[in-house]
C-alpha cells in the first residue's frame, strides 16, 4: 500500500508540474499586464511601468518566469515556503487565496454533502422501485436539472425564491386554493414513493394529502412564516420518527435493544429542548459544537450500555439518533431568532439574500449570524445541488441495479436474509465503488465549477480570484487557483483508489 501511494504521488508531481507550466505560459501570453499603465495619463507613468515590471519580473520571458514562481513555492526566493507572489496591485496572493478558499469551501462543502447524500438516497430508492412512477418522475427531473445552465438556474432562483418569497413574507398568508393543490401533489408523490397496490396506495395518498393540508393550515393560522418554530411537540414527533427510521436502516426494527436505546436517546433530546432553547443565547460557536459532541457522546454511551452482547451496532444506531437530535434542537434554536434577524435594520424584512456571503455590519449572537449565513448560502447551494443531483442519482441507481443482479445477492436472498440486510449490508457497499470515483472528481473540481455560481451570486471566492487574474493578465492569482484545484483533484483521486480497497476486499492495491 505504501509503495503504491508513493508511486502515485511521484507520478502526480510530474503531471502537476507539466500542467502548471502550461497554464502559466497560456495566462502570461494572453495579454499585456502593463496595458492599463501604457494608456495612463499619470505624470509618473514610466516609473509605474518600471516598478510593476520589477515587481512581477516582466523583464524575464514567461518560459523562464515560471521557474521564479515555482521557486517561491519551495522557498527559494527568500520570502518563506509556499510564497505565491503578489498581484498586479501588489497584494500578497497568499492572503487573497486564504480568504477566497475559505469563502468557496464554505459554499461548496455544504452543497457537495447535501447533493451526495440526497443523490445517493434518491438513486437507491429509484433502483429499488424500478420502472415505477416514482422512478420515471425522478429520471425526468434529473435530466431536466442536468440540462439547465447554471446561470439560468441562478436567475430563476433569484426571481422566484428570493424576490418572490421575500414579497410573500411581507404579508405571509396562504391563499385558500393552494392548500388542496399542494395536498394533492404531496399525496401523489408519496403514493409513488411508498410501494403498494389498490387500497394501500389510496390510503397512502389520503394520509399524505391530509397531513400536508393540516400542516399548511397550521402554518397559516399560527403565522409560522413570520415566527417559525418546531416546538416541543414537533421535537418529540421528529425524534421518535428518527429513532424508528434510523433503527430500521441501521440494524432493523427486530433488534429491540437498538430500538429501545434510540427511543431513550430521543427522550434525552426532548428533555434537553427547554434548556437548549432558553439558556443558550450567548453560547459561542465552540460551545455549540461542544454541546453537540457531548450529546452524541451521551447517546453513544447509552447505546453501549444498553447494547449488551450487541454493543457496536446498538451504540452506532444510538449515536446517529443523537446526531439527529442535536441537529433538530439546533434548527429550532436558530428558528427562534428568525424574526429578530428578518426585522433588523440591516435586513429590513427581506431575509433571503440574492448577493454576497454575509450582511455587512450585522451584529448579534451565534444564532443570528447562523441565520444570516443560511440566507446567503441558500440560493447558490440550491443551484449547485440541482446541477450535481442528476449525476449522483443516475450513477447510484445504475450501480445498485447492476449489483442487485449479481449471483451473491441471489445467494443472500436464498439464505433467508431480510431485504434490508441484502440491500444495506451486501448491495449498497459494492454499489458505492463507482460513486467513489464520481465523488472524487466532483470534490476536486467543484471549486473550479463554482466560478460561475460565485459570479452570479456575488461571492468573493475562488471564482473571483480566478476571474480577476484573467482580466488583469495576472498569472499569480490564476496559478493559486489552479494550484488548489489541481492538488485537490490529485489528492481525491488517490483517496478514491484507496477507498476501492476498503469497499471491496477483492480489490488489492499493490
Amino acid at each position: 500500500m505504501a509503495t503504491f501511494v508513493v508511486r502515485r504521488l511521484i507520478a502526480s508531481i510530474f503531471i502537476f508540474l507539466a500542467a502548471t507550466y502550461l497554464m502559466y505560459i497560456l495566462v502570461s501570453l494572453s495579454g499585456d499586464p502593463l496595458e492599463d499603465l501604457r494608456t495612463s495619463t499619470a505624470p509618473n507613468k514610466l516609473q509605474l511601468i518600471e516598478a510593476r515590471t520589477m515587481l512581477l519580473h516582466l523583464d524575464v520571458p514567461p518560459y523562464l518566469r515560471y521557474f521564479i514562481w515555482l521557486g517561491g513555492i519551495f522557498g527559494f526566493t527568500g520570502k518563506g515556503f509556499f510564497d505565491l507572489g503578489v498581484t498586479v496591485q501588489n497584494q500578497p496572493v497568499n492572503i487573497l487565496l486564504a480568504q477566497a478558499a475559505g469563502s468557496t469551501l464554505q459554499l461548496v462543502t455544504i452543497a457537495s454533502l447535501v447533493a451526495i447524500v440526497l443523490g445517493l438516497v434518491v438513486g437507491i430508492t429509484t433502483a429499488l422501485r424500478q420502472y415505477s412512477g416514482y422512478d420515471y418522475g425522478v429520471t425526468f427531473l434529473s435530466f431536466l436539472f442536468f440540462s439547465l445552465p447554471i446561470f439560468w438556474v441562478a436567475v430563476l432562483l433569484k426571481q422566484y425564491i428570493a424576490i418572490g418569497f421575500n414579497d410573500f413574507l411581507a404579508h405571509p398568508q396562504i391563499v385558500w386554493w393552494l392548500v388542496p393543490l399542494l395536498a394533492v401533489i404531496a399525496g401523489l408523490i408519496w403514493m409513488s414513493i411508498i410501494p403498494g397496490k389498490g387500497l394501500r396506495r389510496l390510503a397512502t395518498f389520503g394520509i399524505a394529502a391530509a397531513a400536508t393540508a393540516a400542516v399548511l393550515i397550521y402554518m397559516d393560522m399560527s403565522n409560522w412564516f413570520s415566527y417559525p418554530h418546531i416546538g416541543i411537540v414537533g421535537i418529540i414527533i421528529t425524534l421518535v420518527g428518527a429513532a424508528f427510521g434510523v433503527t430500521a436502516i441501521s440494524t432493523g426494527l427486530r433488534n429491540r435493544k437498538a430500538l429501545y436505546a434510540s427511543l431513550v436517546v430521543a427522550g434525552v433530546g426532548a428533555a434537553l429542548w427547554y434548556p437548549f432553547i432558553y439558556y443558550t443565547t450567548g453560547l459561542p460557536f465552540w460551545g455549540w459544537v461542544g454541546s453537540l459532541v457531548a450529546l452524541v457522546g451521551v447517546a453513544l454511551g447509552i447505546g453501549w450500555f444498553m447494547g449488551g452482547d450487541d454493543r457496536r451496532p446498538v451504540a452506532r444506531t444510538a449515536a446517529l439518533v443523537g446526531l439527529v437530535a442535536g441537529a433538530v434542537l439546533s434548527l429550532d434554536r436558530f428558528m427562534q431568532v428568525w424574526d429578530d434577524y428578518a426585522q433588523s435594520g440591516r435586513v429590513k424584512g427581506r431575509p433571503i439574500a440574492t448577493i454576497g456571503s454575509g450582511t455587512p455590519g450585522l451584529e448579534g449572537s451565534l444564532w443570528v449570524h447562523g441565520i444570516d449565513l443560511f440566507t446567503h448560502l441558500l440560493l447558490p447551494t440550491i443551484a449547485l445541488i440541482l446541477i450535481s443531483f442528476a449525476t449522483y442519482t443516475r450513477y447510484s441507481r445504475a450501480s445498485l441495479l447492476e449489483v442487485m443482479n449479481q449471483d451473491y445477492i441471489r445467494t443472500a436472498r436464498a439464505k433467508g436474509l431480510t431485504e434490508r440486510t441484502v440491500v444495506v449490508r451486501h448491495a449498497f457497499r459494492n454499489a458505492l465503488i463507482p460513486i467513489a470515483t464520481i465523488v472524487a472528481f466532483d470534490i476536486g473540481g467543484i471549486i473550479g465549477g463554482a466560478v460561475i455560481t460565485e459570479r452570479v451570486f456575488g461571492w468573493t471566492g475562488m471564482g473571483a480570484l480566478f476571474q480577476n487574474g484573467l482580466d488583469h493578465v495576472d498569472p499569480n492569482p490564476v496559478m493559486a487557483f489552479f494550484l488548489v484545484t489541481g492538488s485537490l483533484a490529485i489528492l481525491f483521486n488517490l483517496i478514491a483508489d484507496l477507498v476501492y480497497a476498503g469497499l471491496d476486499p477483492r480489490i488489492r492495491v499493490s
